[in-house]
């Protein structure tokens, strides 16, 4: 398994090695790789791109197999939707193992989790495993995060995914599938601090998004200025 990924260095391209913890992805400083930019070329078939195809073609699979038992806790549905939301770390493991990123997967990932949860969503909702006013709260925010991504990715910014989030998507994907195996207290209260984290998480992109376009009409200002 390759232990180093690629960054550039004006044009002479270095070899950095990677530790152990940002293989597994728990380190996460520095800059996004330059191939998951706006801008970048897409890239569509790389080794952890395949991985978000088969996961978004799982889903509609996975509604139909939870949707048409008698109580939503089929096991091969639940072990699919298991797969479709760990196949996040999957790929992401994939990425930074091979140094396969690209454009598209920056672009594919939100949208096959923002997919992932509403599926988890519509069963949790037909079989009543998680109170309804939270998995409408999860859905009014996943649907928000979409539009915040489109309109980010019109202004050419990026939304970089914050720890709130990921915790948020931690627990909110934990609840939704401990939901799909067992009835408990622990699974609402796992899935009601993940939509909770979810909405800061929101919070501070939206955040992060205005003062970008606001730096940017700065920076268009400047430019006008200067021009004669």
């Amino acid at each position: 398994m390759p232990q180093t990924e690629s960054m550039t260095s004006g044009r002479t391209p270095v070899r950095k090695r990677l530790s152990r913890r940002r293989l597994v992805g728990l380190d996460r400083s520095g800059p996004s790789p330059e191939a998951t930019r706006a801008g970048a070329p897409l890239h569509p078939w790389t080794l952890p791109n395949i991985v978000g195809y088969l996961r978004l073609a799982a889903i509609p699979f996975f509604l139909i197999w939870a949707l048409g038992s008698d109580d939503g806790r089929v096991t091969g549905a639940t072990l699919l939707y298991l797969f479709i939301t760990l196949g996040d770390l999957l790929d992401g493991f994939l990425a930074r193992a091979t140094g396969q990123y690209s454009r598209m997967g920056a672009l594919l990932d939100p949208i096959v989790d923002r997919m992932s949860a509403l599926a988890g969503v519509v069963v949790n909702w037909k079989f009543e495993f998680l109170p309804r006013w939270a998995l409408i709260a999860l859905a009014v925010r996943e649907l928000a995060t979409l539009v915040l991504a489109r309109l980010a990715l019109n202004s050419g910014a990026d939304l970089e995914i914050s720890w709130i989030g990921r915790l948020a998507t931690l627990f909110t994907f934990g609840g939704l599938f401990w939901s799909l195996v067992f009835d408990s207290w622990i699974t609402t209260a796992m899935f009601v601090i993940g939509v909770t984290l979810g909405f800061i998480a929101t919070a501070l992109y939206i955040r992060e998004s205005r003062r970008y376009l606001a730096e940017q009409a700065r920076a268009m200002m400047r430019g006008r200025g200067q021009t004669p």
